[in-house]
């Protein structure tokens, strides 16, 4: 049926002042990721020119950013890096114009590289002392430092979210997994894992910040899970891409979670 003229005319002035009632949904403001290799993307490959660093396409900050569009990037997360690396060499990419800060940091300062290193060539008595050695220092040298980059990001855009970004369980303890380290060992780190969740997650309630808690997005997806693993397991091909998460995991299980948070 053709609509009248003057009909359409008005359809056509209602749509108009609709849109204009409606607009689009603004860019977000501008976003930096400070960090380690668990937000660097270390495991998900694709690390273009970014050289040490080993900043990934995969990983979840460049996901955001490609899905969020906002207003300024800065994706400052380098591979091995600790809190003093954070302080010297990434907290100058937060400005006071910052509207998004993401950071994952304190497991290299706790010394787990090395405790996974001890776990896959030493006895299962060695790999229980070190994971208790690397403990204590997260109980009780760890929060003082996350408190120096949790200030520091504060000075710095004091009108910023801040998401502090934990990391997941290694294992699915009773799993699928038949070769490969001991389930005392698995056990070991596992409850290393539950120590960092336990101080990061304290200290940033302690400064007001939002917390990614990656033991519950990563759940069911760990190291010797039944489902699809998100989390690499030892690589001797590409030894330091083991016990990171790969592109699956920084998709599914920080990606998402952060989207989660931030809509």
């Amino acid at each position: 049926m053709r609509v009248p003229r003057p009909l359409a005319a008005v359809l056509l002035a209602a749509a108009s002042l609709l849109a204009l009632a409606v607009p689009a949904q603004a860019a977000p403001g501008k976003y930096v990721a400070l960090g380690d290799s668990y937000s660097s993307g270390l495991g998900a490959g694709a690390y273009g020119t970014s050289g040490d660093c080993k900043r990934s396409a995969y990983a979840y900050p460049q996901l955001w950013a490609n899905a969020l569009g906002p207003s300024a990037f800065s994706f400052a997360a380098c591979s091995g890096a600790q809190t003093a690396n954070v302080l010297n060499s990434q907290i100058s990419a937060v400005t006071a114009d910052t509207a998004l800060v993401t950071v994952s940091i304190g497991g290299n300062d706790a010394g787990f590289s090395d405790v996974m290193i001890d776990c896959n060539l030493g006895s299962d008595s060695t790999c229980v002392e070190r994971n208790r050695q690397a403990q204590e220092f997260a109980r009780t040298v760890l929060p003082g430092r996350l408190d120096q980059v949790y200030s520091a990001i504060r000075s710095r855009a004091p009108s910023a979210r801040v998401i502090v970004v934990g990391y997941p369980r290694m294992y699915q303890l009773g799993g699928s997994c038949w070769v490969g380290l001991s389930e005392t060992k698995r056990r070991a780190i596992n409850t290393s894992s539950d120590v960092l969740h336990q101080v990061i997650s304290g200290r940033a309630a302690a400064f007001g910040y939002g917390y990614l808690n990656a033991q519950t997005s990563f759940a069911g997806h760990e190291i010797c899970a039944s489902g699809t693993r998100w989390i690499n397991s030892v690589n001797w091909g590409a030894i330091e891409e083991s016990y990171h998460p790969n592109s699956a995991g920084q998709n599914g299980g920080y990606y998402a979670a952060l989207r989660a948070i931030t809509g």
